[in-house]
């Protein structure tokens, strides 16, 4: 099983920026590609950007395209996710996960088990 561990939300004020982190352990030889999600109070989880291992191909959400960067190094099993001109609405939990590929993490199937999230919260 592959466990993950999100870090670096807070509470920012519209159009700051925060950058979070997420580090993958266990059987990390078993996905190619990682990437985030978000869930808002009393909405589902969605998919927010990803990114495959090798770093050529990217995925992003039309909702954040422009504002949010992702990024990984391999070396650290890590992905990061650089937000940029936050707006209230980016407000969430937000969590990372792992899949063969990126249209499987744009499209939530295969995903690994779920961690813990980090809170994002952005004040108008």
């Amino acid at each position: 099983q592959v466990q993950l561990a999100e870090s670096g939300g807070g509470s920012v004020q519209a159009g700051g920026s925060l950058r979070l982190a997420c580090v993958a352990s266990g059987r990390t030889l078993s996905f190619d590609a990682m990437g985030w999600f978000r869930q808002a109070p009393g909405k589902e989880r969605e998919f927010v950007a990803a990114i495959a291992w090798s770093g050529v191909s990217t995925r992003t959400a039309d909702s954040v395209k422009g504002r949010f960067t992702i990024s990984r190094d391999a070396m650290k099993n890590a992905v990061y996710l650089q937000m940029n001109s936050l707006k209230p609405e980016d407000t969430a939990v937000y969590y990372c996960n792992t899949a063969t590929d990126t249209l499987a993490l744009a499209t939530m199937k295969g995903l690994a088990s779920w961690g813990q999230g980090t809170q994002v919260t952005v004040s108008a």
